[in-house]
């Protein structure tokens, strides 16, 4: 991020490939500007748990974003999260589904066994919280909802739905179903966010044209402007860093 930005510093690490399939990052934001930082966070298509400490002491559910949102990260606030793949929708938080997009639930203090007495930097809140998703995991993986995520992520979202029903031996219907009970939009929707996703990273480096799946440019802009509530040209000069996607974020 640049000087005048916002001084937001960023660590993200990989998970452990035995959580892998549920988890995308672990990752820690801080703000040591000294003062509040607008930004305007975009869809990037993950479920995050965030941790805060001290006077903002907690854990909140975020359901995946559905456009351009507001946000302010106050001073001197550092922020540990861990962002999750829908598929671990189902078998971390049952009991909160749908997970509804643009929402927030605050989570049980104990929720994933670890006091909330604060975390040293992101290696320790990695290895602490490894093995508690592990153990929290009650039955085996779905092989067909693993494959049907899988095929989302290496097109990038640009998969038709009788592609993915032909390939993982589900039906369209079921398909939706499921998204609809668990993130609370369709199928086409959330491979929507994952193309734009993949389609800000391009932008980023000065690419305005569509490289992903769209039907030509005037449906890419549309649909960047859906997402960022900006034409990609403006997106891409990204004034001050006010635009943050973070599953895109360089690390410190």
């Amino acid at each position: 991020m640049t000087e005048e930005s916002n001084q937001i510093e960023y660590w993200s690490m990989p998970p452990a490939e035995e959580i892998g399939h549920l988890v995308e990052s672990f990752w820690m934001l801080t703000n040591k500007s000294g003062k509040p930082l607008a930004v305007t966070v975009l869809p990037d298509g993950r479920i995050d748990a965030s941790f805060s400490f001290g006077d903002r002491q907690g854990i909140v559910l975020l359901g995946l974003e559905s456009g351009p949102s507001r946000a302010e990260i106050p001073p001197d606030f550092t922020l540990f999260s861990i962002s999750f793949r829908p598929l671990a929708a189902t078998y971390l938080f049952k009991d909160f589904l749908p997970i509804l997009t643009d929402s927030a639930t605050v989570l049980p203090a104990g929720f994933f066994g670890v006091p909330l007495d604060g975390f040293q930097d992101i290696e320790q809140f990695c290895a602490k919280l490894t093995e508690n998703i592990a153990g929290m995991v009650k039955k085996s993986i779905d092989a067909r909802k693993k494959k049907l995520f899988d095929l989302i992520y290496a097109t990038h979202g640009s998969i038709s739905a009788g592609e993915l029903s032909e390939k993982t031996f589900w039906t369209s219907r079921q398909i939706n179903r499921y998204f609809r009970d668990t993130i609370g939009i369709s199928l086409k929707n959330y491979c929507n966010i994952i193309r734009f996703r993949a389609s800000f990273q391009h932008i980023r480096e000065g690419r305005l044209f569509p490289d992903e799946n769209y039907a030509d440019q005037s449906h890419f802009i549309r649909e960047i402007k859906k997402y960022a509530g900006v034409v990609p040209k403006e997106l891409a000069r990204n004034k001050n860093d006010r635009f943050i996607q973070f599953s895109t974020l360089p690390p410190a």
